[in-house]
């Protein structure tokens, strides 16, 4: 066996093609970890999003989107005290009327950017109860309240929306009246207003939905048959983590093409570095031909100059994992209906050092093996 420093001294021989070799995997594995954390996090802030004790009552033929369906407002009062197992807090029930609405919204200095309404009463704290006050109050009649990433699903700077601040709706001024967090949700990207605000700014006398809070998720039975049992609501039960997981189903396709474009620049940068070894290899044919031939057999060459690709890959590696520390972790990407955030974790950084290494095997092989392939009297006489 050739000793390991034989491959680390010959990784020096050429800087223009280390440099090469280390950008090209580095760029591949920060693509396939940008991919998994991408993936991971929409995938989790949606799973997150919706809790198995919650029971959304929906406009029948409206159970793939919240925003298109109409419900009565009297089906709020209805639920509360027709469905058995409803979760309660100081005599309150937790039922809460809500409306979805996106529209447009005007700052002060006349940016404009669309936004996700979402109109509440205080009720709702009872049924989403990850939500926690960061700063200010609850909205009152011409007040809305943040999510604190709400800034990002619109498009903005973080100090554009501050408690104290307004923005304007459809010829509507509303006053910013505080900034809240329901860490890992959707929530975190949507705009509180109050239920009668929000009625006035999207023209209409119905909600969206009903939410509605059980102490036990085996209850949802009970809410399902009052939903079948009450025609004239044309009602439609949904446990909340089946509606997200619905949703999680609709951007499988945007996530497959994060996939894929990933798959396709990496597949690129994989070419060219395998292009650069075979420069690189071709050049020392003659050097393995004359380790042959003082003694050295052909399969302790090829796992020398596989060390050599994988070592620079690791490298690359390196790099890579720690652009994703300083670049990407922590970062917040919007989506269609919100936010999430990238955490580079222990999955992450683990499916980048595989995609390393297998970047040092499968690319050193084939012209390694070239490279090997001459008889030993054509070696030696090759320049």
């Amino acid at each position: 066996m050739l000793p390991f420093s034989y491959a680390v001294r010959n990784l020096f021989r050429s800087k223009s093609r280390l440099l090469q070799t280390i950008g090209g995997s580095a760029a591949v594995v920060l693509l396939v970890m940008v991919a998994v954390a991408i993936n991971h996090g929409m995938k989790r802030v949606l799973a997150a999003s919706g809790s198995e004790y919650n029971i959304i009552l929906i406009g029948a033929g409206s159970e793939e989107s919240i925003q298109r369906s109409e419900v009565a407002e009297r089906a709020a009062g209805i639920a509360e005290s027709g469905i058995p197992g409803i979760h309660e807090a100081l005599g309150v029930r937790a039922v809460s009327g809500e409306i979805q609405y996106m529209s447009y919204l005007s700052l002060a200095d006349g940016r404009r950017t669309q936004g996700l309404f979402r109109g509440v009463t205080p009720q709702a704290l009872l049924v989403h109860p990850q939500v926690r006050l960061l700063e200010g109050a609850f909205p009152s009649s011409g007040q809305i309240m943040l999510g604190r990433y709400a800034w990002r699903k619109l498009g903005l700077g973080e100090g554009d929306l501050k408690t104290g601040g307004s923005i304007t709706v459809d010829g509507q001024k509303l006053e910013i009246s505080g900034i809240f967090a329901a860490p890992g949700t959707v929530l975190e990207s949507e705009i509180w207003a109050t239920l009668g605000d929000l009625k006035v700014i999207a023209k209409r006398d119905t909600l969206s939905c009903v939410v509605v809070r059980l102490d036990d998720p085996a209850d949802f039975a009970e809410a399902d048959l009052f939903a079948k049992q009450r025609l004239d609501l044309e009602l439609s039960a949904l446990r909340e983590s089946d509606y997200y997981a619905r949703l999680s189903a609709f951007f499988k396709p945007l996530r497959a093409m994060t996939w894929i474009t990933a798959a396709l620049i990496a597949a690129g940068a994989l070419f060219g570095g395998v292009n650069t070894l075979y420069a690189a290899f071709a050049s020392r044919v003659r050097e393995m031909a004359t380790l042959q031939a003082i003694g050295f057999r052909r399969g302790p060459l090829l796992l020398s100059l596989v060390q050599e690709s994988t070592l620079a890959c690791l490298i690359g590696t390196l790099i890579a994992s720690i652009l994703a520390m300083m670049w990407l972790d922590g970062r917040t990407i919007p989506f269609s209906i919100g936010a999430f955030t990238i955490e580079i974790g222990p999955g992450v950084a683990t499916t980048g050092l595989l995609t390393g290494i297998l970047l040092g095997l499968l690319g050193a092989l084939p012209p390694a093996i070239r490279c090997l392939k001459p008889p030993l009297p054509t070696a030696l006489r090759m320049s």
